[in-house]
Parts: C-alpha cells; structure tokens; sequence
C-alpha cells in the first residue's frame, strides 16, 4: 500500500484534479446533509434507524464514504493521500465506537485527535532536528534549512490551533452548528492559512540547478 504527500500531485492526479477533490470533500459534504436531513433519511430508509439519531445516521454514512473514497482513490489514482488516509483510520475508530456505544463524544473529538497528531508529530519531529513536513513537501517546492524550520512549526501551531477549535465548538455549540464548522469553517480557515504561508515560502525558496552550479 503505498501513500502520497497531499500536494505533491502524480500524473493521475493532474489528469483528475476534480475527481481527487470530490474525493477529499465528498465525505464530509455526505456528513453534513446526511445530519441536516437524518429524520428524513430515517423515515425513508428504516435501516438507518439502527444507527441512531440523526448525528449517528450520519456519522454512519461519513464512514462508509470515506473508506469509499479511499478505495476510489487507491483504484483510480493509484495511492492514498497521507492526511485522508490517517484521517480516515480515526474516522473508523472513533465513529464505531460512537455508533456502538451511542456517544456522540467520539465522534466529535476526532478532528482534535487528527489535529492534535499532526500538530504534536511536527513540532516533535522538530525537537528531534526533524522537519517532518520537509518529507511531505519537498517534492511540491525546495526551501532551506531556516525555511522548513519556520514552516514546520507554524503548521504544528496551526494544527493544534485547529484542535482546540473543535474542543470549542463541539463543547459550546449545538450539533448543527458543530457540523456546519466541521464543514464549511475548517476548509476556509485552513486555505487561509495556507495563502498566508505564502511569503514565507517564496523567501526560503532554493534552486536546485543554481545550488548545483556553486
């Protein structure tokens, strides 16, 4: 089984970008309809109602639709994004044992796991002298030493942010909302974030063929 950085794209990437993006956003879309319209999906389709209420219906179907996707995308273009596919993994965990034990609670805290994981392996990769993020990027864009180090660690910031987002969010709001953030608030956030790197990234770049020429 072999995995992929998220935007080092292959030459089946280039060929389906939308495809790839309907694949990334397809799940959550299915979680977000699947919980506005849970009474409506029980009704029609009785077997649902062994899920739950409306939140599990939907944390059933976020399920099914992720492994989907991930099959897709191992199928069609012929491997597995890394962050989908860890993402995907506590997906599966915590949504069984949501749905087996009725608790929203796991369900709602997996994007502080994902996020926390990513932020704690970057920051403690760089403890270690590791810009682990340089491993994941490094085939998109080159940058020096200095450059990887900041990056990384504002990606690790940036992710634990995200973490303690969710914490607030799920804590103090109602279902909905949560479900709506999930959706639509993180997306916007993180391109956002990604843009703002920007600069940062175009004044740590390094040219390769320059670099080899000294």
């Amino acid at each position: 089984m072999s995995t992929e950085s998220d935007i080092t794209p292959t030459a089946a990437d280039r060929h389906h970008p939308l495809l790839k993006l309907a694949l990334e956003l397809g799940p959550l879309l299915i979680f977000f309809f699947a919980n506005l319209r849970g009474q409506w999906l029980v009704e029609t389709f009785p077997a649902l109602s062994e899920l739950g209420g409306p939140l599990f219906v939907a944390t059933g179907l976020f399920m099914a639709a992720t492994i989907l996707s991930l099959i897709v995308s191992k199928i069609v273009l012929g491997h597995l994004p890394i962050m989908p596919f860890v993402s995907g993994i506590v997906v599966v965990i915590f949504g069984s044992l949501s749905i087996w034990l009725q608790n929203e609670t796991f369900i709602k805290m997996k994007p502080t796991i994902v996020n926390a994981l990513f932020g704690v392996a970057l920051l403690g990769g760089l403890a270690f002298g590791k810009s682990l993020l340089g491993y994941v990027f490094n085939a998109a864009f080159q940058l020096d030493a200095e450059g990887w180090r900041k990056l990384t660690i504002r990606w690790g910031i940036f992710f634990l942010f995200l973490a303690v987002l969710n914490e607030v969010v799920w804590r103090n709001f109602s279902d909905s909302t949560w479900v709506a953030f999930k959706v639509w608030g993180t997306m916007p956030i993180t391109i956002i974030f990604t843009l703002a790197q920007m600069p940062l990234v175009l004044k740590h770049s390094i040219n390769l063929e320059t670099e080899g020429e000294k």
